[in-house]
């Protein structure tokens, strides 16, 4: 009894930290009320937990507790998040693309134009194929709204590959840094072998049409954009396009980058729009933001088109933080994880906003693990299944357990992310 006593008076004391700096390659962030709470359950969280430098684990937790009014306040906590430390950011990514695409729609503010519209992709030679059709969607034909709900439910690579050729490489990072996340680099195509950093560059033309008629016709582009010098690397060793094994760190600076906080960041960006100010906020409708958040929090089988198989495509497929990514996770709550992950090279990383609407709770968490015990980059002896998965199901149960005892002065009105999921996405 002593002892616990003891444990929740630390956590007292260490949750008015409310130091909001992160650290750096140097001075990591030493955040005592995460240490403190996730040390007391070290047992649970595992391996991972035991090696975090060799795991590169990073987290960062957000309490939320709102005002009369319901306006959310945050209290952010960090753990060994680390900007000057690269992890890949994978699938990620495809959160901003979906929010980006959105926004250009606005922007471009066509009489015709929205994000049912169809959208035809023209090919370039030696980089990508032409799209005319997805058999996915109820029409047959391929749009954006069509490609974010393939993006959120199962993160679709050539759904994302798609957004960034109408987005364009130079709008999606001037966008991003404009908002605020100016360590951002987004330079290339995801999924996709042979395409090398200057056709990265080069984006398909793109015409939304209805029947005959012409709604939009953007051209091929090229980006001119300069990005700051990196020099990031991965591994031990790797395989490259000709099967080879070298035996030297994977070069990354011409992969993408986004750090967790920016993750973060953006993740909060769009589900709290009402908190940023209009300079660094999506220039996204009301309607935009419904329908992101149905699409990343419904679940593979809650879609009617995209139709999935879900012996493959299952039940919290890709709901790691909290759920594990596993078919038979269920909570005794109505639970809801707003998210995207992503999952190569060994780094596995989930973005997250959870809420339950029974118990009112709500709680932002994003956190990116490395289990590539061997170093070697795409031989495919990751261990995200026995080991990055669990963690993060551990690490979101931890959270999710000291949410529901902490006490809030008013309680949460979450109406706004609530869907009726009997309702299939069409």
């Amino acid at each position: 009894m002593r002892r616990s006593v003891f444990l929740w008076l630390m956590l007292f004391f260490a949750a008015c930290n409310t130091n909001k700096n992160m650290g750096t390659r140097y001075n990591p962030a030493k955040d005592s009320f995460l240490d403190t709470l996730l040390s007391a359950h070290a047992d649970r969280l595992g391996p991972v937990f035991r090696q975090v430098q060799e795991f590169g684990l990073q987290i960062i937790y957000t309490q939320i507790d709102r005002d009369a009014d319901n306006r959310p306040h945050f209290t952010d906590h960090y753990y060994r998040v680390d900007t000057g430390r690269y992890f890949y950011p994978a699938s990620t990514v495809k959160l901003a693309a979906s929010a980006l695409a959105l926004e250009k729609l606005n922007d471009l503010n066509i009489p015709g134009l929205d994000r049912n519209t169809p959208m035809f992709t023209d090919s370039l030679q030696g980089i990508t194929p032409e799209v005319l059709s997805d058999s996915t969607a109820a029409n047959g034909l391929p749009s954006v709204g069509q490609y974010i709900k393939k993006i959120l439910l199962v993160s679709d690579n050539d759904a994302y590959n798609r957004l960034y050729e109408f987005i364009g490489q130079e709008t999606f990072n001037k966008r991003l840094w404009e908002n605020g996340f100016t360590a951002v680099q987004i330079k290339h195509r995801v999924g996709v072998t042979g395409i090398d950093p200057e056709e990265n560059r080069h984006t398909n033309p793109v015409t939304f049409r209805q029947g005959d008629r012409v709604i939009y016709s953007q051209p091929e582009a090229y980006s001119r954009l300069t990005f700051s010098p990196r020099h990031d690397l991965m591994g031990k060793a790797y395989y490259n396009d000709k099967n080879e094994l070298v035996n030297s760190p994977m070069d990354a600076s011409r992969k993408n980058r986004v750090p967790l906080a920016d993750l973060h960041g953006i993740l909060r960006q769009i589900i709290f729009p009402e908190t940023v100010t209009k300079k660094h906020r999506f220039r996204l409708k009301d309607s935009d933001y419904q329908f992101l958040y149905h699409c990343m929090s419904a679940q593979p089988d809650e879609s009617a088109h995209p139709h999935y198989d879900t012996a493959e495509f299952h039940h919290n497929y890709v709901k790691f933080l909290l759920f594990g990514g596993k078919e038979g996770n269920s909570i005794n709550a109505n639970i809801r994880s707003f998210n995207k992950p992503g999952w190569a090279y060994g780094f596995l990383t989930d973005v997250a906003y959870i809420a339950d609407f029974t118990h009112h709770v709500e709680f932002m968490l994003s956190a990116t693990v490395y289990v590539n015990k061997d170093g070697i980059l795409d031989d495919e002896h990751y261990q995200f299944e026995e080991t990055g998965k669990p963690f993060l199901k551990a690490l979101g149960e931890i959270i999710y357990e000291y949410e529901l005892q902490r006490a809030k002065k008013h309680l949460p009105d979450l109406s706004k992310f609530r869907f009726d999921y009997t309702k299939r996405l069409e």
